[in-house]
């Protein structure tokens, strides 16, 4: 089993931090919004999980015949 962590935060919070320690590290603003764009990319990519759609749809309730 694989052991994962978890931070209870707000995307706003992350952006923000990601953000900050972009400024920080960078000489202009275009370089610290695609260094930030490019951090927070890669955490919500390693944090994302793969899902099989065609199981997922089959899960779902038939919909409501009030629907058109």
């Amino acid at each position: 089993m694989e052991k994962t962590n978890r931070l209870e935060t707000t995307l706003g919070d992350l952006i923000a931090a990601a953000s900050e320690v972009a400024f920080e590290y960078s000489e202009n603003d275009h370089d610290a919004y695609i260094l930030a764009q490019l951090a927070l990319v890669e955490m919500l990519r390693k944090t994302t999980h793969s899902v099989d759609l065609s199981k997922e749809l089959t899960r779902l309730s038939s919909p409501s015949p009030l629907i058109h």
